[in-house]
C-alpha cells in the first residue's frame, strides 16, 4: 500500500520528505512484525538485539561498550538490558581479567536456546517478507547506506 493511503495524506513537502517518513513509517511496520514473536518470549527487540550479538561471537564474551557500539538502537540502556537478560538467566557477567572495572558479557545456554527457538518461529515468515528481488534489496541496501553516509552539520 502507498504511504498516502497509510497515512492518510494526499501531498507531502517535498520527495525528501515524503520518503524519510517512508523509513519511519516502514521500520515501524517491520518492527510490529517481529513484536509478536518476541513478546511470546517475554523479550523486546533491544534484549534480542543485545543476544544476537553476543551469539555473534561465538563464545567470547564482549563488554558492555562493546555490545552497545553495536546495538542497532544506540540509545538504549544497555546495562538495563543487560540486567533484565541476566534475571533471565540468558546471559552471564564476570569481572574482565585485563580491566577490572568492566565487566565481560556472554550468552548462556538458555539464551542461545531461545534466539533457536526465536530462528524457527521467524522462519513461519514467508521468505520474501519484504516483497523485494535480491537485486532491489541489494539497492535499497546502496542507498540506505548512502543515507547514513550524510554528514550533518550541528
Amino acid at each position: 500500500m502507498e504511504l498516502e493511503q497509510e497515512l492518510k495524506m494526499s501531498h507531502f513537502q517535498s520527495e525528501q520528505h515524503k520518503a524519510q517518513l517512508n523509513i519511519l513509517f516502514t521500520a515501524s511496520w517491520l518492527r510490529n512484525l517481529g513484536y509478536h514473536y518476541l513478546k511470546n518470549h517475554d523479550l523486546s527487540h533491544e534484549q534480542y538485539n543485545v543476544l544476537r550479538i553476543l551469539r555473534g561471537q561465538n563464545g567470547n564474551p564482549l563488554c558492555v561498550r562493546d555490545i552497545t557500539a553495536r546495538m542497532i538502537d544506540k540509545s538504549s540502556n544497555t546495562t538495563r538490558i543487560i540486567d533484565k537478560l541476566e534475571s533471565k538467566e540468558m546471559l552471564a557477567r564476570q569481572a574482565s581479567q585485563t580491566d577490572r572495572r568492566e565487566l565481560q558479557i556472554s550468552i548462556t545456554p538458555k539464551g542461545l536456546e531461545i534466539l533457536k527457538v526465536l530462528d524457527e518461529d521467524f522462519g513461519i515468515l514467508p521468505k520474501n517478507i519484504l516483497n523485494l528481488t535480491d537485486s532491489e534489496a541489494h539497492n535499497l541496501n546502496k542507498l540506505l547506506d548512502k543515507l547514513r553516509d550524510m554528514k550533518c552539520d550541528k
